[in-house]
């Protein structure tokens, strides 16, 4: 007979097992998530407060560098702060990437169980107090396995993640984010349009002297450029950057210098203008030459649009700055200066008040300093020279050449001496800035004066012509000048002599550049002269690229990249 407990313990039902698996998970996954999710909001909280105060204080010591701008010191505390707001910026970025990953796993395995639970969701009527015990303790046991194996999954799989994930290495941070490279540092590589302070002279003297395409003797590689553009290549230790362009794309292309591998490919986003852009062929979607500051790599293009990369590949920023008014296309390359991107933007005429003279946070884009330039549209890229203890960056347009402090946009000097359609750049050789006035002229200006300089600081002009593209070089006794025609002038500064010249009957774009002894003309044809440096013309050699060239060529130790119209070369001692 059977008692009353056993049919009230008979109506008693108990839930699945594989039910209270799930709802466990659930809690467990649940709570987890609100844990990280916790992590993320306390560490938003914390870039808002925490580093608006480093930023706010870092923007003080900046602003007061105007006034100090030699003190090491103060230099030191900016370099520290900065270091410090970085590696916070990297932490905090680091901490919402990886927790917006486990946030996502997180809701999802909660959801997963949920979903679990409710199919699990069916009563099973108990036998009473006469079942089987064994079996109940079987189930309750199998719960408890299943909920620890749930849990431990989840927390296996937090710990396997942070494991795999990349590590954040302070040190690199502080050499790639924190701090801008040293001056040895820029002069051992070819980081802008003609390399350290835009010289056009290579640090390296064991340059090839031999190549020929023929027989391909001395090209160790050459490697096909995704994307056309009449920019010269920047070479940063073993990485080897330029940018092409077409209506549809805009890239930037970073390439390993011992094997020509393109390693990776970075987009920029194009603006797009009411009506497409008029641009002529010879200038192109790409024709500035990006610059590198051993962390980053910055391009701009015909379209106004600049982009930021890592040296990962990864898309640091970008922005517009507008479409340029410029008859021929943009063409203006980049400088730096310390952690400044300096953008020379010319446009339009001098009356229309749209030129300016652009730095930008190399790390975030952000505009640092803007000076309004009284000029019009230039072809010509800005300098940054070291001028006795002061760094001046010097600009050429019509009709004037101005100088800047780099650190805060100041203007130094300027002289009104130039013309139309200004595309040479300036150097700084011999204590003289030189500029070109194409067709016209060359003038020496000294660059110690402040204010309007024209009538006190032109130390002396040659009213003998001057190239209307090519750039000029100076070993400091001797001054260089290559007309697009080929006809090439060698002056003396100390008398202002021309003391030879030579037709080379060919077509030059690329700007001429200095090797110990040597000077290297790249023809549009693609074959390099290798001339001596002398008070007389004397060709060493002559060597053959097989393709043609606009984009000058950047040198490294025993090294010679040179950018053709599809493909990028690299030239070698065959030792």
């Amino acid at each position: 007979m059977v008692s009353q407990s056993d049919k009230i313990s008979n109506k008693v039902e108990v839930a699945s097992p594989w039910y209270r698996s799930a709802m466990a998970t659930a809690v467990i996954s649940g709570i987890f998530a609100l844990t990280v999710l916790s992590i993320i909001i306390i560490n938003y909280v914390q870039e808002i407060v925490v580093d608006i105060k480093l930023e706010n204080k870092l923007q003080e010591l900046q602003t007061e560098v105007k006034n100090r701008p030699n003190d090491e010191q103060l230099l030191s505390q900016i370099r520290q702060l900065d270091l410090q707001f970085r590696q916070n910026q990297i932490r905090r970025l680091d901490r919402s990437s990886k927790g917006s990953y486990l946030l996502l796993g997180g809701m999802a395995i909660f959801l997963i169980s949920i979903k679990l639970a409710d199919k699990f969701n069916k009563k099973m009527p108990t036998p009473g107090v006469s079942s089987n015990k064994s079996s109940e303790q079987l189930r309750l046991a199998m719960f408890g396995r299943f909920s620890i194996a749930a849990g431990a999954i989840i927390i296996s799989s937090t710990a396997l993640f942070f494991a795999t994930r990349p590590k954040i290495d302070f040190l690199q941070a502080q050499s790639i984010s924190a701090s801008w490279p040293s001056m040895e540092e820029v002069h051992k590589n070819w980081p802008s349009f003609r390399g350290p302070e835009g010289l056009g002279i290579s640090a390296y003297t064991y340059i090839p002297e031999k190549w020929d395409a023929k027989t391909n003797e001395g090209i160790l590689w050459k490697t096909k450029v995704p994307l056309p553009g009449n920019n010269s290549p920047v070479v940063w230790g073993s990485r080897i950057f330029l940018s092409g362009g077409d209506p549809n794309e805009l890239g930037v292309f970073c390439f390993d210098t011992d094997s020509g591998k393109l390693l990776w490919t970075g987009q920029v986003t194009q603006t797009v203008g009411k009506e497409p852009l008029d641009i002529m062929e010879d200038t192109g979607y790409s024709a500035p030459t990006v610059a590198t500051d051993g962390r980053r790599v910055y391009a701009i293009f015909v379209t106004g649009d600049v982009g930021c990369f890592n040296y990962n590949g990864r898309k640091v920023w970008e922005k517009s700055l507008g479409i340029p008014d410029s008859a021929y296309g943009y063409a203006s390359s980049l400088a730096m200066y310390r952690n400044l991107l300096l953008i020379q933007y010319d446009q339009g005429m001098s009356e229309d008040q749209t030129s300016a003279m652009i730095a930008l946070d190399g790390s975030t884009g952000r505009v640092a300093w803007q000076t309004k330039r009284p000029v019009g549209g230039s072809w010509s890229s800005p300098i940054v020279a070291a001028v006795g203890e002061q760094y001046q960056l010097i600009t050429c347009s019509d009709p004037l050449v101005i100088a800047y402090d780099p650190a805060n946009g100041t203007e130094l000097w300027r002289a009104d001496c130039l013309g139309a359609d200004t595309a040479p750049s300036p150097i700084y050789a011999n204590g003289l800035v030189f500029a070109i006035e194409p067709y016209s002229r060359l003038l020496a200006i000294k660059p110690e004066g402040r204010g309007d300089v024209t009538e006190t600081h032109i130390a002396w002009t040659i009213e003998e012509g001057g190239p209307d593209i090519c750039s000029p070089v100076s070993n400091g006794e001797f001054i260089f000048l290559l007309a697009t025609d080929g006809m090439l002038s060698c002056f003396r500064l100390k008398d202002q002599k021309r003391i030879w010249e030579k037709d080379l009957g060919e077509y030059f774009l690329a700007s001429p550049s200095l090797v110990g002894n040597k000077l290297y003309l790249l023809s549009e044809k693609g074959t390099t002269y290798i001339v001596e440096v002398a008070d007389e013309y004397k060709e060493i050699t002559k060597c053959e690229l097989g393709e043609r060239c606009h984009a000058s060529p950047a040198f490294a130790d025993g090294r010679i990249y040179i950018r053709g119209i599809e493909n990028l070369y690299c030239i070698g001692n065959s030792d």
